[in-house]
Order: C-alpha cells, then sequence, then structure tokens
C-alpha cells in the first residue's frame, strides 16, 4: 500500500480530469480522496478501478431532474469511471412507497433502469471502466456483512441526529417517530456506499445530509471516506425558485404539474411551461434553471419566435443574457417560456423514441403511479 506522505504530486492531466467529471456539480466535498487515487493511492475496492454511484428509490415516473443527473453520470463515464445506479427497492419500502407493494417497486425500478439507459444513449454496462451497472438494493442486502455494516453505521449515532436526515425520505423531523424502519435509513445509505466500495457518492443536493452523515460514520469507524458531489436541484414549476432542502419547492414527481415528466408530449410541456412561475426581475424562476441547468448544456442556445405581429425570432446562446432581456422587456415572458418549451422537447425527443417500442414497459408504470388516470382527466 503507497503511503499518503510518498504520493507524487497531482499532474495537471489530473486535475483536467477531475474538473471534467464535475463539470456542472454545485457542489464537491471530500475531493482528497480523489485526487490520492490519482496520485497512485488506492481506490476504495482496492483494484485500482474508480468507481461512482448514486441510489435511487424506484418511485415513479421521471423527472427533468434526471437529466441533470444523467450529464454527471456522462461525464463520469467518460472519465473512465464505473458508474453503479442503485436501485434502492427495499430503500422505497421504508419511505412507504407503492403502499409497500414490492411487485409495484419492483416495476419501477425496471423502469428507471430503462429510463437512464435513454437519458445515456444506451452506454455499455458491466463492471468495467467507463461502463455501468443497475444493482438492486435487495441484493446487495444478501449478505451478512451489509447487516454488520448497518449496525455499525447506527452505532453511536443519536436518534436526534438520524432525524436531522429524513429531508433525505421528504420527510420532517417530526414525522416518523411511529415508524422505527425510518430510524435505519441513513444507516442503509450509509451501508450501501461502503458495501459497494465506491470512490464517489453523488445525487442532488437533497442528498447532502446523508452524505455527511455517511462521511462522519467513515470518521468513526476509520473507513475511506469517497469523494461526494452534488448536482443542482430544480424547483418545482410553480416555484417559488431558488434551491430549498425541504422538498417543498424542488421539481417533484409526486405532483405531474409541478414537473415536466421525461415522457410528457409537446402538449404537455407547453401547458406545463405556460403555467409556470416566472416573475420579471427575479432572475430565480423555475424557467431559467431549466434554461441554465438542461437547455444550456444541451443544446447550447435558446430560440425565442414571437408572433410576427410583436418582433422577430432570436437566438440566445448566453444564459445571463438571456435572462436580462426577459427582466428588461426585450423578451415577453410568454415567449420566453414557450421558447423553454420548446427546446425541452427537443432535449427530451430521443428519449421518446427510445421508448417507442416499449410502450407495455410504459402502460405498467402509469398504471402504478396513476399517470394514465391523470392524463385521461
Amino acid at each position: 500500500m503507497v503511503e499518503e506522505g510518498t504520493l507524487p504530486e497531482l499532474s495537471a492531466e489530473s486535475k483536467t480530469r477531475i474538473d471534467r467529471m464535475f463539470l456542472g456539480c454545485q457542489e464537491v466535498i471530500g475531493v482528497e480522496h480523489l485526487e490520492s487515487v490519482f496520485r497512485g493511492g488506492p481506490s476504495h475496492s482496492g483494484d485500482g478501478q474508480l468507481s461512482a454511484y448514486i441510489g435511487l428509490e424506484p418511485s415513479g415516473k421521471a423527472h427533468l431532474g434526471w437529466i441533470i443527473l444523467g450529464d454527471t453520470i456522462k461525464n463520469l463515464l467518460d472519465e473512465g469511471v464505473n458508474v453503479i445506479i442503485l436501485l434502492a427497492d427495499w430503500h422505497a419500502w421504508v419511505n412507504d412507497k407503492f403502499g409497500r407493494d414490492m411487485g409495484k417497486i419492483s416495476t419501477a425500478a425496471e423502469y428507471m433502469s430503462e429510463m437512464f439507459r435513454a437519458i445515456l444513449d444506451n452506454p455499455g454496462e458491466g463492471t468495467g471502466p467507463g461502463e455501468i451497472q443497475f444493482i438492486r438494493a435487495s441484493d446487495v442486502m444478501d449478505s451478512g456483512k451489509y447487516w454488520e455494516r448497518v449496525l455499525r453505521c447506527s452505532k453511536n449515532m443519536s436518534l436526534s441526529r438520524v432525524r436531522r436526515t429524513f429531508s433525505i425520505m421528504g420527510r420532517d423531523e417530526d414525522s416518523s417517530d411511529h415508524d422505527l424502519a425510518a430510524f435505519y435509513y441513513p444507516a442503509l445509505q450509509a451501508a450501501d456506499i461502503f458495501e459497494l466500495e465506491v470512490d464517489i457518492a453523488f445525487g442532488g443536493m437533497d442528498q447532502r445530509k446523508a452524505h455527511m452523515y455517511m462521511r462522519e460514520v467513515a470518521e468513526k469507524n476509520q473507513w475511506i471516506k469517497p469523494t461526494c458531489i452534488h448536482t443542482p436541484m430544480l424547483s418545482g414549476l410553480k416555484g417559488p425558485g431558488g434551491r430549498m432542502d425541504s422538498f417543498d419547492h424542488k421539481m417533484s414527481k409526486s405532483d405531474p404539474g409541478n414537473a415536466i415528466l421525461l415522457d410528457d408530449d409537446s402538449e404537455s410541456i407547453r401547458s406545463k411551461i405556460r403555467k409556470s412561475f416566472l416573475e420579471v426581475g427575479n432572475d430565480k424562476s423555475p424557467i431559467f434553471e431549466i434554461s441554465q441547468n438542461v437547455i444550456m448544456p444541451k443544446l447550447g442556445r435558446i430560440i425565442v419566435s414571437p408572433d410576427p405581429k410583436y418582433g422577430k425570432p432570436s437566438e440566445w446562446t448566453d444564459q445571463q443574457q438571456f435572462v436580462d432581456a426577459v427582466s428588461n422587456g426585450e423578451i415577453h415572458p410568454l415567449d420566453a417560456k414557450m421558447a423553454v418549451a420548446d427546446a425541452l422537447f427537443e432535449v427530451l425527443e430521443p428519449i421518446s423514441k427510445h421508448f417507442s417500442d416499449k410502450q407495455e414497459l410504459i402502460d405498467s408504470i402509469n398504471s402504478i403511479s396513476g399517470e394514465s388516470q391523470n392524463r385521461s382527466n
């Protein structure tokens, strides 16, 4: 094993690789571990292969925030990282998703895997560099060693400390005194990371508390502390804007009218965006968040096409100039909304094509999520 003090300096090439990996991330914590591996130190697994993980509950339809996660996954794959998407089925059960029906949760897990294949344009799957793995938590948990880790991740953690992590489940701190299983949730999530031996744990900013809990556990047990990266959260369409850790206004699939679902058609997208929150002079609007975090990274431009009676089409390649143009009246707010809606449909069209021959899976997820009823009303 290479001693920390004998490791060489981080090369310029390695610094550039790390920058590319974390492009678009809002926060990076504990980059020292990743730097150590690049300087010749051991990876978490000890085999030299960098691995990253995100854990997601199979809990329903995919929303626009998954596009941001997908961009981070692609950046990691491009740099030779093996990426694990943990389909957290038992976590969903603990969190009362689908009435704790494991059959429905399993269907949602199958849909989730296929959705990420669509988002990432069918990447190679396997354990090698630049490949992706879909692993179910129920398979990881099938081990006595795993449950030993859960106990170790729970030891010396107070109930008040655990309560402070409940926002990772979308719960208030005082919401689960009747539910002992909920108090094991952060320990389960921490155990996942150590059991999978990952070097990078990532998720939206809402997962920060879980990752800090994990790092605290690692410190107490003298375990490796993976680097943690957090991506921006999208506000719900109904606003108000801004990043909120309370789950009050983040883009969530629990209210389809408050989110762009990845299989929304052009008409649905336009209808939702038309009703979305946009306050002139307020650059925290969800419309601007979508243009900044989804459209500009994917397309590099937004095309505004007003009614010819009111102006000519214009193309915007700079996010701040687009925001300023709406604020100063150069672009009417409705025209800005429709420009974002049309750009979103362009971004999401490949996903629609991917699922064009998977109608049975779409019907299944629509049925268990209630989306088919929502769309017929």
